[in-house]
Parts: structure tokens; sequence; C-alpha cells
């Protein structure tokens, strides 16, 4: 490898890359330098410079902690109070020091402190874990130039701005340094970006010449230059500066900035001068929060938590009126009613002169004391089911990508439950239903189609078809060609017609060598020789390029050496059959660009012929064809038709023989336009390229298979099934499109398809005439008129089995998303099975998700791959980021991670479906405990003649929250499950549960609000009733206070855990564990608490030992109460499962009357998804 790095060095990359990606020029921004903007100078080598420490640039420390030891507990607290609930417990909480107050300030303060500081330590420990990495970071080293003239190692913390550093190999860059020179002679230097973009293909920077030369410490003695350039800012894709250095000025762009955070690669080393430091680097500059997204059942949370501060305040102002008519006939004509209250001898709070001033007092003893209908643990044991569920999903082994080693991630634990509600899908395709691994499978030259194999694509066609595929000889699979020799990368090839030295047979034997030579040529590769095996590997700029160069290789013309001038092949000559080794002379590499969409190299063979050598989409590159017309052009057309309709993507390959005279002549100008200063300079070069990239000569095109991911189709199937409905936003052409759709069934061939395009005649001629304005209102009434169309369609398919797939083209979008016609494309689209969008710009995929987002109200779910689908991850409700070939920005930027887009299904079906399940009970059994629990309090209050006295202990309320009824809802919302991960698979449109919201309907919620308010109703009754004239004690003694309210809360205990033991589905140990030990832990509380002196138990003081324990009618009335307060849920489970079945409840029928064998084994699977269906339908008709 040394050898291969060595000979790398001698090649001079400034002749290679001639476009302005690799060359800085002066622009219009250059012309800012010193003004608002771009007002930052460094000076170079000289960081002690009095002009500079005036400026007082940042320091490299990095901080990205939320939180520091200053400011932890005030700005803790406020996140912890923006909640509304939190701030209604603090009020209370302060008001529980005053008179008005109806239990002791510390039992309202507990539990608050518990709250609030197991919300602020989960904080401090996620902050302490970043502060950990900080300081890793911050203590790095790296060798900086010192006033000493040597490179000392020093922190990362400690570098200043003009400091001149040293980075090796594999290491990463400590700031954002303008790159000086390297270990290369030219100053190229190859930078991973993969923390900063995801992309995991190499970067080029290249140094300016001038500097290029500072190759060792002793060149830097003398050193000195000041660099002007722009002020920090988060753009990761521009810089604009000029170096001063010997009295001259030269641009510097990104081309020559190393940004913190990536790491130099295949470069012995650097050298390199300090430009931003810290806070004021690229990669921090854009360190900002995510888009900030909460769930449906969230925002429908806070609602509910509305109505019950309503339903507090309601309560609260007819205890306050009761309260005020009764303290206002305490004094009628001068007698006293209730003369044992002595209320001519009272405060405000009970004056009947003021009444009306003691119901407002007593309404605010009201709020107090009814506080207990808001759950002070909601928020926080969401929080912790959440981070639980979250764990669940990164663990689950189903969703483990061995190859790449790559588990699930849950980025976020807001939107679990957000996951099992998901309406619509909008997924990218290359990468995401594709793999992104390009395989080198057909071609044509001179209008002869080679490559036998048949692609999944194509496999899908003649499936559709009911017939075999047509070819020209034999079929081979492309996984069958590998079996007859050894699997290669990229290449998947099979046609003995043109492999092995046979297409030195061929009628034309020059132009299939020609096709290769161009393949082997055009192209900016750099070969890689393993010393060990002596064969070669190839770094290129994409899958695309590398393809090519191995497919070259694998067919007789191997690139094995590149040099400064020159590119090297071993080919077969096709006349002698004798392998050879070929020089050509590199003179010019016009780079590929998405404008140009072509890549063309001018090389001199040994014959001293001038050849441009192109290769380009069919586009762009059949309009540059010579117009003498070749025989096989539209052979060729047709080709590269059928490729695009077997799901290959295609490539024109042509070249032309220049002459001397052309050719200098050419150069001239295009060495003119590179150099030029001027603002216009890139489009000069572009121009120049273009004169000469023209009267091309074909030879035939490419075609490579971009294959369909495992399992995709029967994901899609499955999602289809369970009634999400998918979109697909590609890039690619309409064919590909189309047929991809087909082959991973999002297509049907019983669909109708609704074509919309702007590829017509008239459209054609407009551009040409290039009136935007006309071009622009033709567009519009054209989508407009299709749309109509495409309504008339739906309209007079209702009421038969018809389904439609959309398919819209990207100029079509760009129409179709305009103000004036997005709903009614939207009304069309949703309508549709299936939609595809293709050529779709990373900007459409961002405002199609929006505005089916908008438009639908309901979740939408987006998955991609790459970079530029992260504006459509980010828009969506969720986003679905795959860990694939394009790297992991869009897996950074996502809620979650998957490495294959296969594992949607158990994400969604699984995860999702029990997620939502789960936390949907666990808030409407939140609601049912606490509105049992706090209208126990009411209805005592009625009872005691609206006086504000509470019907419990203080401290035993306190901990009814914390201690005794939280842990088995947590258990819930971790661990139930209706059905099992099985059988979510195998009946798919269960999770319709979740799109229609079944589970936290308003009807559900009310429903488990009215339960608590019919439990409260039972348990203060038939507890107060059961214990009227008669004797509790053994010494004769009726019941008292405190054993009234040990009775009550006894029985609220027991039937707010048997109500939880009622509704789970499944059981573990744990929830055995949580629930019985929860009833348990309150017998325990009543013996500590009650063993405690009087003047703290007050009244709990032996009242269990003493008085509830040795009474039977105790422990009878308990059970009969308990069983009373089920009843009514019982009996509405039963007869829900009986007549109204849920389709959970349906499976779980089904999975009792039969044996979970007999079930599979029936295997009718038909006939249940039929009844499946009727139950679906018959309840999206109730919801």
């Amino acid at each position: 490898m040394a050898e291969g790095r060595q000979r790398r060095g001698e090649i001079r990359f400034s002749r290679l890359y001639s476009f302005s990606c690799f060359k800085s020029s002066f622009r219009d921004e250059h012309g800012q330098i010193g003004q608002k903007g771009f007002s930052r100078i460094v000076y170079c080598n000289d960081p002690d410079n009095q002009e500079q420490t005036v400026l007082k640039y940042r320091n490299n420390y990095v901080s990205t902690t939320k939180y520091n030891a200053i400011n932890f507990i005030p700005k803790s607290l406020f996140e912890q109070f923006r909640r509304v609930a939190n701030i209604y417990f603090l009020v209370v909480a302060c008001v529980s020091f005053s008179p008005l107050a109806p239990y002791s300030a510390s039992s309202i303060l507990a539990p608050l402190i518990v709250v609030i500081g197991a919300t602020m330590v989960k904080e401090a420990v996620e902050d302490w874990r970043r502060r950990k990495q900080d300081v890793e970071a911050n203590n790095r080293k790296v060798s900086v130039y010192d006033r000493t003239q040597n490179f000392q190692q020093t922190r990362w913390k400690k570098l200043r701005v003009g400091d001149v550093v040293r980075v090796q190999k594999d290491e990463h860059f400590p700031a954002d340094l303008l790159l000086l020179s390297s270990s290369y002679d030219d100053g190229i230097c190859y930078v991973e970006t993969t923390n900063l973009d995801g992309e995991t293909n190499l970067k080029v920077k290249h140094a300016l010449h001038v500097t290029s030369s500072l190759h060792d410490d002793d060149s830097f003695d003398h050193f000195k230059a000041i660099i002007k350039c722009e002020d920090p800012n988060e753009d990761l894709y521009n810089f604009v500066g000029t170096l001063y250095f010997d009295g001259q000025q030269y641009p510097v762009s990104l081309q020559q900035l190393l940004l913190r955070g990536s790491k130099l690669r295949n470069t012995e080393c650097v050298y390199g001068v300090v430009v931003f430091t810290g806070h004021d680097t690229k990669v921090m500059q854009n360190s900002t929060d995510p888009p900030s997204k909460r769930s449906k059942i969230e925002r429908k949370m806070d609602k509910i938590i509305y109505i019950l501060f309503s339903l507090l305040v309601l309560v609260s102002f007819i205890g306050s009126f009761f309260f005020g008519v009764s303290t206002m006939k305490d004094v009628e004509d001068g007698k006293l009613r209730r003369w044992y209250l002595r209320p001519d001898q009272t405060t405000a709070f009970f004056d009947p002169k003021r009444s009306a001033l003691a119901a407002f007092l007593h309404f605010l003893t009201g709020l107090m004391l009814y506080g207990y209908l808001i759950p002070i643990s909601l928020y926080v044991s969401i929080e912790m089911v959440k981070v639980l569920q979250s764990i669940f999903i990164n663990r689950d082994r189903d969703m483990y990508y061995e190859e790449t080693d790559k588990p699930a991630h849950a980025r976020t634990s807001n939107l679990n439950e957000e996951l099992g509600q998901v309406d619509t899908i909008l997924s990218d395709k290359t990468g995401t239903l594709t793999c992104n691994s390009m395989d080198f499978v057909k071609c044509s030259i001179g209008g002869v189609g080679y490559g036998r194999g048949m692609t999944e694509v194509e496999r899908a066609i003649a499936k559709r078809k009911g017939d075999a595929y047509d070819d020209d000889s034999d079929i081979i699979s492309s996984d069958e060609s590998m079996a007859l020799g050894k699997s290669i990368k990229g290449f998947n090839f099979n046609d003995e017609r043109i492999m092995n030295g046979g297409w030195v047979n061929e009628d034309r034997a020059d132009m299939i060598q020609k096709f290769f030579r161009v393949l082997a040529i055009c192209h900016t590769a750099i070969p890689e020789v393993n010393q060990e095996t002596s064969e070669i590997s190839y770094e290129a700029e994409s899958p695309d390029e590398a393809t090519f160069v191995i497919a070259a290789r694998e067919l007789g013309f191997e690139f094995f050496e590149r040099t400064q001038t020159s590119i090297s092949l071993h080919e077969v000559d096709h006349e002698s059959g004798i392998k050879i080794d070929r020089s050509y002379t590199l003179l010019h590499v016009l780079e590929f660009s998405s404008a140009r969409k072509r890549m063309s190299v001018i090389v001199r063979n040994a014959e001293n012929q001038l050849l441009l050598l192109c290769k380009g989409a069919d586009s762009v590159m059949f309009e540059r064809l010579t117009k003498d017309g070749q025989d096989f052009v539209g052979v060729t057309m047709d080709h590269i038709k059928r490729y695009a309709e077997a799901g290959l993507r295609t490539l024109v390959v042509a070249y032309r023989e220049l002459t001397e005279e052309e050719f200098r002549s050419w150069e001239e100008d295009f060495l003119t336009a590179q150099t030029s200063v001027t603002a216009d300079r890139d489009e000069m070069v572009e121009a120049a390229a273009d004169k000469i990239e023209h009267d091309l000569l074909l030879l035939g095109a490419t075609a490579v298979e971009d294959k369909l991911q495992k399992g995709v189709p029967e994901c899609i199937e499955k999602l289809k099934f369970a009634g999400m409905k998918i979109w697909v936003i590609t890039g690619d052409k309409m064919e590909t499109a189309i047929n991809i759709g087909y082959a991973c069934s999002l297509l049907r061939e019983d669909m109708k398809q609704i074509v919309i395009t702007l590829d017509s005649p008239e459209i054609s001629e407009l551009e040409k005439k290039g009136d935007k304005e006309a071009v622009a209102k033709a567009s519009s009434a054209s989508i407009m008129n299709q749309i109509r169309e495409a309504k008339l369609q739906l309209s007079s398919a209702e009421g038969r089995s018809i389904s439609f797939g959309l398919i819209v083209d990207g100029k079509s979008l760009s129409s179709a998303l305009s103000k004036d016609l997005e709903d009614s494309f939207l009304d069309l689209a949703v309508n549709c099975t299936s939609v595809i969008c293709c050529r779709s710009t990373p900007k459409q995929k961002a405002l199609v998700t929006r505005l089916v987002k908008r438009g639908t109200h309901r979740t939408t779910l987006a998955i991609g791959d790459g970079a530029n689908d992260v504006g459509m991850l980010q828009e969506a409700d969720i986003g679905i980021g795959i860990s694939g070939v394009e790297g992991m920005q869009a897996a950074m930027s996502s809620d979650f991670e998957i490495a294959q887009f296969r594992f949607l299904e158990r994400l969604l079906l699984v995860h999702g479906h029990w997620c939502y399940r789960r936390i949907s009970m666990m808030i409407c059994y939140f609601f049912y405990k606490n509105v049992a629990f706090g209208f126990t309090l009411f209805w005592y209050e009625a009872h005691a003649s609206f006086s504000g006295q509470p019907a419990y202990n203080d401290w035993a309320m306190s901990c009814y929250n914390v201690f005794f009824t939280s842990l088995p809802v947590i258990a819930l919302g971790v661990f139930d499950q209706d059905v099992s991960a099985r059988l979510c698979l195998k009946y798919p449109n269960l999770y319709q549960e979740g799109v229609l919201d079944v589970l936290f309907s308003w009807p559900r919620i009310l429903g488990w609000i009215s339960n608590g308010i019919i439990t409260s109703m039972i348990i203060f009754f038939f507890t107060t009733q059961s214990l009227l004239l008669q004797a509790f004690r053994k010494d004769g003694r009726v019941v008292d206070f405190e054993v009234l309210w040990v009775y009550m809360y006894t029985c609220v205990v027991w039937t707010v855990n048997c109500q939880m033991a009622l509704s789970i589905n499944y059981f573990t140990w744990i929830q055995h564990f949580f629930i019985w030990g929860s009833i348990a832990f309150w017998y325990v509380f009543l013996l500590i608490y009650g063993a405690l002196p009087p003047l703290i138990s007050t009244t709990a003081h032996q009242v269990f030992v003493e008085a509830c324990a040795p009474s039977p009618f105790y422990w009878l009335g308990t059970l009969l109460v308990v069983v009373s307060c089920l009843v009514p849920y019982f009996l509405y489970r039963a007869f829900q499962t009986e007549f109204r079945p849920m389709i959970h409840d349906v499976i779980q029928r089904q999975r009792w009357e039969a044996s979970e064998t007999e079930v599979e084994a029936s295997g009718d699977l038909s006939v249940k998804k039929g009844k499946l269906r009727e139950e679906n339908s018959l309840l999206c008709k109730r919801v």
C-alpha cells in the first residue's frame, strides 16, 4: 500500500479537475470583503498580533451542554414549569402555607418535589453525558507551530485564530482550517465528512498553488499572511475570503476550507491555519435543535388536562356556592342555626355577614382540595414509559441488520405512539426501496443489446403478464449468472458473446473496443493496488462510476494506473487478441454536474489521435450527436427505453476525434475562461466546454441495476393491507419509477393508472419559444384539465372495486403544488391507492409531505436515506432514516433509524401498535384513577356541609399518585400486549385501531372519566351507608372519622389497582408484582405511619392495628365495594366483546377458541382476512 500511496503522490491532480469546484476565483462576494458580514481578519502564524488580539475572537473551547453549574437549577426549573399542570401544583404548594389550605404544606410540597426532582435528575444525567463528550473533544491533542519554530503538541481547546497546525492521517480537524499544503505535491487531500453531512464518500480539498510548497517545519519560519473572509455563519457549502501573501491577493473558497469535525483520510498530513474556532466554526453554527415534534396523543392530552381543570373549577364553584348559601343561613333573625360552629364568633372564612367573601375563600380552598383530579405524576410517568419503549425498539433483534451491524435506533422517544397512527407513508426510491448498490447488467453497443440477465423488475413484468421473458437468447437470472463464477461487486453481467475476450469475434469489434475504452478512461477514479493479492480496487466519487470502471476491467480493459498526465490500461487488442498495455495522455477532464448531466475527457492515444470521450444522460447526449446520422441511433433509443422499463439506470456513451487546430483553438478559449476572475467565470467555463462537446459519434448505452432491497414487496403489501397509503417520491424517470412500482407491489395489474404529465407537443413548442409566462399558464391549464378528468374517472368508478394509481412527473408536480391547484391535486391523490411522483427535487419532496400532512390532518411518515431526503423527513410527523450507502445524514436528521425498508413493517405494525395502545390506555387509566379519587373528596365535602374538610389524611393523599397507583400504570405502558408480535404481523389491519384513533377517541376518554365518577360514587355511598348506626369496634363504638377515611381509602386503592388488572391483556411477573405490591404497600404504609407519634401520624395513629384490621366488617366491606365498582366495567366489556367487538377482540377470541397450532395449520388466511375486513369496516362506521 505504501507503493500505491507513493504512486498517487506523483499525480498532479490540478490537471485532472478542470472545473471551478477545484479552482478558486474572485466572485461578486469577494468584493464585499471588509464590509458587514465579511469583516473577519486572520493573521496567519501570528496569533499574538496586537490588531488581532483587539478583535477578541472566541477560544476553541466547545460546550454542547444545555446547563452549567450556575444555571442548572433556574433553567431546569423553568423547563419544568412550562407545563401547565406543574404551574398549578406550584401555586397550590405556595397557597398551602396560608390558612386557606385544607391540608399541611409539607404534604403538598413532597410529591411535587419528587416529580420535579426526578425529571431534573434525568436532565442532569443526560447533560452530564454531553459534558463528558465535550471534555474528551476539548482535550484531544494536535500539533501547533509555536514560538520555538517547531510543531508542539497542544490541546484543542488552547488553539487560537491564526495558529498554524499539522493534522495527521485519520485525525479530526480541531477547528475550521484554511488548507495551506499537504503531503501531496499539488496540495490535494482527502476528507471524510461523515460527522457533518453523513456522506461516506471522500471529498477532495485543494490548497492554493502559492502555499502548496509549504511541506516541512522549516518552511513556516518566515511564513506570514493575512486572511480576510466572511464572518462566522452556518453555511457548510460556501466560503468567501482572500489571502494576502507576498504582496498578492488570492481568492479562497470552500475547496480550501477544512471543517471542524471532519477527518483526514488517505493523506499522510496537511498543514492549515486556524480561521474559525470553537462556537464560531461552521459545525457549531449548525448545532441547532431539530424541529420540535409532538404526537397527536400528547396534543390531545393537553386538551384533557384543560377539561379536568374546567371540571376542577366547576366542582369548586359548586362547593363554594352551597357553602356560601349555608353560611349565609347560619344567622337568621338573630337566631343561630348551626350554633355549634359559633358563627357569631368566627373569622372571615365562616362569617355569615360576609357570606360572599367566605364563598370566594372557600372556592380557593376547593381549588386546592380537588387538585387530585389533575394527575401530578402523569408527565414524568409518560416520559419514563417512552424511554423504556425506545429501549425495547433499539434492542429488537428482528430489526437488526447483521450485514452492516446496524440495529434500529429511536432517536427520540416523543413519537413512539405516533408510530401506531400512520395514515400515509412517503418514501424515497433509490437507497430506500432499492439497495443503491449498482450492478452492470446490460449494455447496447452499435445497436446490439448485450447482457442476458433478467432484472427483478423484468421478472415482475413477466409474472404480471403471465408469460416468460423473451430475450435474444437463453434466460439467465442475475443471481444465476454469478453462480457460474466468482461474484464481483458491481458486475452482474453475463453474455458469452463479449465475455472472456469473445467480443473480438463480433461484427463491430472496433466499436465494442471503443465503448469499453470510454468506460475505462472517462472518469476520475483512483486505482488502489493491494500489495498482497495484486488486486485493483477503485476509489470513485459515485457508485455508478466505480461500476463502469469495474465492468471495463472485467471485459478486458483494466484501468490500473494514473499519473499526472496519463491513464494506463491493460487491454486486449481486437485484431491480435493479445493483452497489451496502452497509455493515454490526459489533457483535460470536463467533470459531471447536475446541470451538465455529462462528463468528458480529452486524451491523446499512442497513435497521436486526439479523442473526446463522453458519457451522459440521454436527454443531453442525443442532441449532441453528429447530424450525419448513424443507422443504430433509433435502435439504441429503443434499448434505452426498454432498459428504463426494466428499472435500469442508463447512460449514453459517445466519442469524437479532434483535429489539432480545433483542439488548440478550443483550449485557448477554455483556459481563458478558467483564468477569468469575473463573476460569471463558471458560466464561461461551462460554455467553453459545451463548444467542443458536439458532433459526437454514438457508441452505445450502459444499463446498471439498483436492486430492490430484500423483503420490500412483502413489506409494502402488508402496509397497504394495514390501510396505509404509500407514496413514492423519486428523481427517476417515469418509466423506471412505474416498473419499480410494479416490482415492489406498489402498483398492480388490475389497477388503473392516472398519468399527469406535461410531456405534450404544445408545451414543448412553447418551451422552445422561451416564453416562460406562456409556458406557466399553459402548464397550469393542462394540469387543471388532467386533474378534472382524473376525478371524473374516480367518480365513475364509485361503487366498483377499482383501484387507481396516480403517476406525476416533476414538471407537473411543480404546477400541481401551486396554491390554485394543490387542493384539487391532494383531493385526487388521497383517493388513489398509490401515488408515484417522478423527477422530483428535494424541495418538492418536502412540499408534497407538507401538503399531505396539512391537507389530510392525518399522521404522515417519510422515509429516506440521502441528504436530499432530510427536508421531507423533518417536514413529516415522523421521519424514518435508513442508514444506507448514501451516508448517515438522513438517519441523523430522522426520528427513528432503521437499516432496511422491510424493518418498517415491524416498527409500525408491532411496536407502533403496541406503543399506541399502551400510551392510550395508560393516559385513560391515569385520568380514571384520579377522577375516582378526587370525586370521593367532593362527595365527602358535600356530606360535611361543604366545609372544606378533606376526606383523607394529608400524607395518604400525597402518596396516592406517587406510591400506591403509579407503578402498575408504568408496567402497563411498558409491557402490555393485546396480541403477540406474530399476530400483529399476521393480521395487519389490526393497525387500523391506531389510524382511526379508536383507543383514544373522545367517547373512550369521557367513558373512562365517567367510570371514575361512578366508581367514586359507589365507594363513598357504599362505605358511608354501610357503616351507619352500627358498632364497628369490639367495645361497641361506632365508626369515627379515622376509621371512615382508612376504609374509603382502602377501597379506592383496591379498586383502581384491580381495575388495572382487568384492563391488562398480557401479564408478566412484573405487572403482578407492581399491582399487588402497590396494594400491599398501602397496608405497610398504614402500619409504619400509624406507629409514629400522634403529632406526626395525626388521623392515622394506630387506626389500622387497633380498629380496622381486627374488624371482619372492614375486610368484607372492602371486598363488596371493590366488586361493586368493577361490575360496571366488566359488564360493559362483556357486552362490547360479544356484540360490538374491536379488531383485537376478534383476534383474541380466535386465539382462545383454537390453539395457536391450529390457527397456523388452518392456513385459511383469506377467510380470516375477510372476516377482519368486515370487523374493520364495522369499526370504521362506529368511529
